[in-house]
Order: structure tokens, then C-alpha cells, then sequence
């Protein structure tokens, strides 16, 4: 018999955060991110100034056997006119039962609240991991991606569930450079624009700059990624304080115009997923001897971000970071490179079938009406 509990305090948020530790004991292609992360992500995250969540636990007896949490964005809702509840942090035991009982209780939750639909998973916003994996399952995904078991989307299904969207995601062959016809592009365009390529290192020590690499992100994406959030102040703030640190010119790229103003980017991380699964959840007393050593190796790298501002797009600028990075990508070693979940129905993944590439890893977002 199995019965839910809400996450209310300091010990159950333990629980809630460790519970997939156990429950993929043993599988060789599951990420565990770091339990402080994750403590920090569900109580201190710049979105919950506006976001409102509950978090509960399925238990049988005093085991936790799944876990949900329950979001409610009420700038997505305002901005694409819905009136929908996210569901995340979703894991749970191969039992049907379990399921249903922490989709229900969010459901429950999310019609008291004057909701109509659930969809997910999701994160607050479209910076955090999002989507159920459905191919790819014996591949281990970049850090900032979920794993799940096979019998998820099985769930889903059972539940009353149907796809909202596809992410596809593709791991490229790095160190080949990039075709004759791509460097033609990359040349003609810095030509006919008089662009220039810029410094991420040297980005950073601006902090006006780096405001300005974000609010150009919100622009870049707000047209083109589907259930897009642009991100508050805060939020920029936030991000700026725990992604610029680790990013660097070694295999990243931003080309500017002839006046110094950001114009295109693209963002790699040196994959740190195996290090994470050494460190365990826990950077102590060994976790960032592990993520240390990950962030100096670039065989394997993460394609995190890329994108131009609207005023931009459609020039071929792609073309010019894509072929830096390219040349990057050989002076560093880098052997290897998997690409950030795309909306499958973007014409920009299409880039990639200039490169060799294979199918890496494909995930899903459900949805169903309450």
C-alpha cells in the first residue's frame, strides 16, 4: 500500500534529492547531479521568487518508492495564454501504481490552483534539464539532460498522456573541421559585414557584458525555441553567477560587429558527466578532485548553446562560430561533441547534417488536459 507525502522539511528534501541515487544503483548511463545543486535548484532558484511548486514523496512504509514535484509558471501562462501546471523531478519504481499516484496528487494540486493542463517534465524555465528520454537509453547524456528508465514513457502513456514536442540531440565526429563550402560562408559573411570575432575570456570580466550575453540569449530564442521563458534579472543574474565561471575561448566562440556589439555565439563545456558519476552527488571529499580533471579534458565535448540575435539570423552567420570552433576543437583534442536538445521541428537542426553525426539521444515532453 502505498501512500504520499509532501516535502516540507529539511529531511524529506534529503530524501526527495536522494531517492534516484538508489534508484539507479548500478546503471552505467544515469548522471547524478550534485545533491547541493539540487537542494539549492529547489529552494533558492531565482524563479522561485514567482514560480509557485510543491514537491511530494511515494512511500511504502517509511521507503521512498517516487517522488514529483509541481511547478506553476505564471509568466509561461501569461506569455503563450495557458493555464498549465509543469510537473519535474519525476522518478519513481517500475510500478504503475506509484505513478499515478504522484501524477494524481499533481493533478489535484494543479486544478485547485485553476490549472487545465500538465505537461512535462520541465523545469521552471528552459535553462534547467527538461524532457523524457525515449531513444538513446544507452547513451549517457551531457550533465545538464535527464536519464530515465524505459518504463517512464510506458507510464505516460498508461496515465493519459500524449506528446507535446520532441528534442533530438546528435553526437558529432569534432576534429574533422567543418566543410569547404561552410569556410566559403564563414568568409564571405565576416567580409560583407565586417564582423570580427571576440573574446569569452575577456567577456567575462565585464559584468555590463556579460548582462548584455544573456539579454541577447532572450532575444536569440524568444522567436525560435519553443515554450521559450526569457529570463527575468534575476534570473541573469543567477545564471551569470554559475555558468560564466566554467565557460572559456578554448572551444567557445561569439562574433561581434564592427561597433563591438554581440552579434552570434556558441558555447561548448568540456563533458563532466563521467565525473559526475564518480562524485556520487557529492563534491566531498573527492567529487571536485573528479569535475577538476573533467573541465581540463575536452575529447568529449558538451554543445551547450548557440544562436544569433533576430537582427541576424538567417545571414549564414553560424557559419563563422561554427567554423572557429571547429579549429578549436582540433588544437584542444577534442575528438567528440553531442549537441544541446533541439526542437525537432527547428530548421536549425539541420546544421548538423554537414557534419558527420549520428542520433544521440531523443526526449519528450507529454502533456494531457485535467
Amino acid at each position: 500500500m502505498y501512500k504520499v507525502l509532501e516535502v516540507t522539511t529539511r529531511r524529506d528534501l534529503l530524501r526527495f534529492v536522494r531517492f534516484p541515487d538508489r534508484l539507479y544503483k548500478g546503471c552505467a548511463q544515469y548522471v547524478p547531479a550534485l545533491h547541493s545543486d539540487q537542494i539549492r535548484s529547489l529552494t533558492k532558484a531565482a524563479p522561485l521568487s514567482y514560480c509557485k511548486k510543491r514537491m511530494w514523496l511515494a512511500l511504502e512504509g517509511k521507503e521512498v518508492v517516487g517522488r514529483i514535484c509541481a511547478v506553476i509558471n505564471p509568466r509561461y501562462n501569461e506569455l503563450y495564454g495557458k493555464k498549465r501546471v509543469r510537473f519535474g523531478w519525476f522518478d519513481c519504481i517500475k510500478d504503475l501504481d506509484v505513478a499515478s499516484l504522484l501524477i494524481r496528487t499533481a493533478e489535484d494540486w494543479a486544478r485547485e490552483q485553476g490549472m487545465t493542463e500538465i505537461h512535462g517534465p520541465l523545469y521552471y524555465n528552459t535553462m534547467g534539464k527538461q524532457g523524457m528520454l525515449v531513444e538513446g537509453y544507452e547513451n549517457i547524456p551531457p550533465f545538464n539532460c535527464l536519464y530515465n528508465f524505459p518504463y517512464y514513457n510506458d507510464f505516460m502513456t498508461e496515465l493519459g498522456f500524449r506528446k507535446e514536442c520532441d528534442w533530438v540531440q546528435y553526437k558529432m565526429v569534432a576534429n574533422h573541421g567543418v566543410p569547404d563550402k561552410a569556410r566559403r560562408v564563414a568568409k564571405l559573411v565576416m567580409d560583407r559585414y565586417n564582423l570580427h570575432l571576440g573574446s569569452l575570456d575577456e567577456l567575462k570580466k565585464d559584468p555590463e557584458q556579460v548582462r548584455k550575453f544573456f539579454k541577447m540569449y532572450n532575444e536569440s530564442f524568444s522567436q525560435s525555441v519553443y515554450n521559450f521563458i526569457p529570463l527575468t534579472e534575476k534570473e541573469i543574474e543567477e545564471e551569470a553567477k554559475s555558468v560564466m565561471p566554467y565557460i572559456s575561448d578554448k572551444v567557445s566562440s561569439i562574433l561581434l560587429d564592427e561597433h563591438g556589439e554581440l552579434v552570434a555565439f556558441g558555447i561548448s563545456f568540456p563533458s563532466i558527466s563521467k565525473a559526475l558519476q564518480k562524485a556520487r552527488g557529492r563534491l566531498f571529499p573527492f567529487g571536485w578532485i573528479y569535475l577538476l580533471r573533467a573541465l581540463r579534458n575536452y575529447e568529449t565535448t558538451d554543445l551547450m548553446v548557440n544562436g544569433a540575435v533576430p537582427e541576424w539570423q538567417n545571414k549564414g552567420v553560424s557559419a563563422v562560430y561554427y567554423e572557429e570552433m571547429a579549429e578549436k576543437a582540433a588544437r584542444v583534442g577534442n575528438r567528440w561533441a553531442i549537441s544541446n536538445p533541439q526542437i525537432e521541428s527547428n530548421s536549425a537542426v539541420n546544421i548538423w547534417n554537414s557534419y558527420e553525426h549520428d542520433p544521440y539521444m531523443r526526449r519528450r515532453c507529454y502533456i494531457k488536459e485535467i
